[in-house]
């Protein structure tokens, strides 16, 4: 009967150490890919903060965003639960990042169009004082040019930005 005692404890104390080593390799688990979460969460910072600089970077981070959680859905989770959101962006930071674009679009086209008022009332100041001298009409015309030329490129980059800022929110 002794040796029967002897081995139910040494089964028992086996056993009680598998538990412990288990339960150590379950928290040193848990404590990785904590770490990784917080890698991932330091690696988004900038991306977040370029976002509320300039809404463009939502083009390059979110995308970016979406394949990190697809290779790392656990530390993901983690940062989701953390946060209260899905991490690093969320569906009404995407849209504000294209209403952002769409009110710096507005503010630059007032400024754009006021600029361009100021430069043609000089220029034209300037075709009257001279007798309207061909030189003087060729600067102004040349400025008219400039003026649409400008608001083209920036529109057609406002278009494109806006659109993909729009899928990304789809």
């Amino acid at each position: 009967m002794t040796l029967l005692a002897a081995a139910i404890v040494i089964a028992v104390a086996v056993f009680a150490a598998g538990r412990a080593l288990l339960a150590e390799l379950r928290a040193a688990r848990e404590e990785s890919a904590k770490a990784r979460a917080l890698a991932v969460m330091q690696m988004f910072s900038a991306g977040v903060a370029a976002t509320r600089v300039d809404p463009r970077a939502m083009l390059t981070w979110q995308p970016l965003a979406r394949t990190a959680r697809q290779l790392l859905p656990t530390e993901f989770a983690l940062l989701d639960a953390a946060s209260g959101r899905p991490f690093p962006f969320n569906a009404d930071e995407v849209q504000a990042a294209h209403a952002q674009w769409t009110a710096d679009w507005l503010a630059w086209e007032r400024m754009h169009d006021a600029e361009y008022k100021l430069k043609a009332a000089v220029l034209e100041q300037e075709v009257s004082a001279s007798g309207g001298s061909a030189a003087s009409r060729a600067k102004l015309e040349a400025s008219e040019r400039e003026k649409l030329d400008l608001y083209q490129r920036r529109y057609q980059e406002y278009v494109q930005v806006a659109k993909a800022l729009q899928a990304l929110g789809s």
